[in-house]
Parts: C-alpha cells; structure tokens; sequence
C-alpha cells in the first residue's frame, strides 16, 4: 500500500494545502447527493392514505349509490364512474403538486383569491349558476359541474398564510389581521347568501385557527371570537329553514316525514350497524329511504355496513391524516410553510368532524361532502391536490435540515 500511495502524483493545488483541496470535489458530489436524495423523501405515508382514501370512497359511494344510480339513471355505477375520473384527476393533481415548489404558491395568493370571487359570484348568473334542492351552489360549462365553495376554503388558506408570514410583526393587533378578516368574511358573505351554512362555518373555524396559528395575542383573538360566535346564531334566526333544520335537530320525532326525516334514517342507519356491521353491500337504508346516502350522508351507510369499528378505523385514518399534516407543518422551519400546512390540514379536519357531527346528529343537519369519501369531484381533486403540497413542504423541510 505505501508503494502505491508513494508513487502517486500530487497537483499543485493538493501541495499547497496538503491534499484538502483535492477531496473538496468529492464532498460537494457527496452533499449534493444527499440533498437531492432527501428532497424526494417527503411524507410518503401521507399520500398513500390519502390515495387509499379516495379508492375506498369509490367502494362506498358504489355500495351507497348503486340502487338509486340503477333506477335513477339506468346506470348502476353512474356515480362511480364520475368518482373515478375524480380519483384520476385527483392523483395527478397530488403528484403534480408534489413537485412544485410549494413556495412559489405564494406568488399566486391574489390571483387564488380573485378566481374564488368570481367563481362564487358565477354561481347567481343565470344559465351559469345550477340550483338544486333550493340551494345554488355549483357553476356549469358545458358538462362540467364546480362547486366553487370547495376552491375557495383552499384559496383563503393560501392567501392567509403568505399574508401572516410576510405581516407577521403585524399579527399582534386587530388592524394587522384586518385583510384576512376582510376576505374571510366576504367569502362567509358570498357563500351563506347560496345558501351553504356548512362551508360557511368551515371558513369561519378556519379563519379563526389560522389566525390563532399566526401568533395573535389572546386579546385580538378575542376580539375577533366574539362576534364570531354571535354571528352564528344569528345567521339561524335569519332564515326559516334554518329555525325548522335547529328544530329538527332537537326533536327529528315531532317531524318525522319532514325536517327530521333525514336524521331519523341516519340514525336508523348507525343504530343498525351496530358493533360489526350488516357486512359490506348489505345496507338497507340506501334503498332510497335515506337521501344523499352517496355524498353527504355516506357515512351513515359506512356506520351501517361496517359497524361502530369499521368507523373507529375510518376514524383514525382521518386523525392519522390530520396528524401527519399538523407534523409537517411544526417541522417546516419557516412562517408560510408552516401556515400553508396547518391551514391546508385544518380544511380536511374541519370537514370531517362537520360532517361526523351532522351524521350523528351532534348539530344540525346541514349540507357537507366527507373529503375525499362523498360523491363530488370538485372537493376530491382539490382535497388531494391540497395534499400533495403538504408532501413538498415535507420534501423541503427534510431538504432543508439535512442539506
């Protein structure tokens, strides 16, 4: 080995610094390997739940829907395949935004906002705007159905965090949150006049989190809460069939072909379960005796066939989800990423425990898709599109500690 070594030629440049400069070379590849090695390695697990989230919703939504799809549209999979091509276009939402930067999302934080407004103003054009069930909620072009209400709940996030981190010496008083104040509430405005009490509170819960999550003191915070809890009952009191919804909510037996008819067949969907569950398939309540049994009543069915442990499991998927979000974002290093996470993790958590509070009848029944289990495309393409951004800040925040 000493012959070796001795009969190997130095440069100049490994003379005048005893060979140190000659190892440089190796380090930078070494470095540069490992950062690009840790780039890619985000939070896997996150987007594989989701990803089999969004296959077992079609499994439900067929079970749930495959009966009133048949008589309705002479097509037994009819929803299904509409959820399908949600899942395929949700993936490759998730898997592109796994690889876009996640901090170039705040250059678009305007433009994400003014595309909100408009869209939710679209939906009281006529001809453009698609009223069903007394509520106009969606926008039409040419066979496309969007429920702008979904877009808009990511959008407020987006444009709150880059605002709160670029601001943040300004969170500590009411004028500072003001601008998030302000877009929040239009939105609130925009999407309750539809009306959609159930996304309007999901904006409020956000707002309030993200503004918490910023680092307000607890007396701006208060400031904002008050009037925030008492617009809420307010907003019941103004319109009838709010009062006879909160009526139903704390006796559904004293209307029993009305109000409370769709949370008795709920509940007679959940009591039937039982522990266990009728098995996947067998549910009675989908027969058209529970309406919405595919979208914002699917877990009623779920509770019915899968039984009180097949939710518990449900459940702790949807916490493991959640979880895994609200780790991202404590592990990202700076403001926005951190604001992005949290507010992107809150929309899905907000959402589901809603909608379990509503199936359950812990609140008044009211109008919300499960993310990424209830038939609808818009809230499943932009729930896992949301997810796939929380993988890139993951992938960056491993690059970042490590590199």
């Amino acid at each position: 080995m000493k012959k070796i070594f001795k009969g190997r030629k130095k440069t100049p440049e490994a003379v005048a610094d005893g060979g140190a400069t000659a190892e440089k070379p190796i380090k930078a590849v070494r470095s540069a390997v490992k950062r690009r090695k840790n780039t890619k390695a985000g939070d896997i697990p996150l987007l594989v739940c989701v990803f089999l989230m969004a296959c077992f919703g079609c499994l439900m939504i067929y079970s749930a829907s495959y009966y009133t799809a048949g008589v309705q549209y002479g097509d037994k999979l009819y929803f299904v395949k509409k959820q399908l091509i949600g899942v395929v276009l949700g993936t490759a939402a998730m898997v592109g935004t796994s690889f876009l930067p996640y901090k170039k999302l705040a250059k678009i934080r305007f433009a994400a906002i003014i595309i909100s407004v408009v869209l939710l103003v679209l939906v009281f054009v006529p001809h453009v705007g698609i009223t069903n069930y007394g509520a106009t909620r969606w926008i039409g072009f040419g066979g496309v159905t969007i429920q702008p209400s979904e877009i808009a709940k990511y959008a407020f996030a987006l444009f709150s965090a880059a605002y709160f981190a670029k601001n943040y010496n300004k969170v500590k008083t009411v004028k500072g949150v003001l601008p998030v104040l302000g877009v929040g509430i239009l939105f609130c405005v925009l999407i309750i006049i539809e009306p959609n009490m159930s996304i309007t509170m999901c904006v409020g819960l956000l707002m309030l989190g993200i503004i918490f999550l910023s680092g307000t003191n607890l007396k701006t915070f208060a400031v904002i809460l008050i009037p925030f809890v008492i617009a809420v009952p307010v907003l019941i009191i103004l319109e009838p069939y709010r009062l006879q919804r909160l009526s139903a909510f704390l006796d559904p037996w004293a209307s029993p072909k009305d109000e409370g008819y769709q949370l008795i067949q709920s509940l007679y969907a959940l009591g039937n379960g039982g522990l266990f569950g009728t098995g996947l398939f067998n549910s009675t309540q989908k027969y058209r005796f529970l309406p919405f049994a595919e979208s914002d009543f699917i877990l009623a069915i779920m509770g019915e066939e899968l039984g009180f442990i097949g939710l518990l499991l449900f459940f702790a998927c949807c916490a493991f989800i959640v979880w895994r979000g609200f780790k991202i974002a404590k592990n990202c290093n700076e403001r926005f990423g951190f604001l992005l996470a949290a507010g992107f993790t809150m929309v899905y958590g907000i959402q589901v425990v809603i909608n379990a509070l509503v199936v359950t009848g812990t609140i008044p029944p009211t109008g919300l898709p499960l993310p990424l289990i209830s038939s609808g495309n818009t809230s499943l393409i932009i729930t896992m599109a949301s997810m796939g951004v929380l993988y890139n800040i993951s992938s960056n925040s491993n690059a970042e500690a490590l590199g």
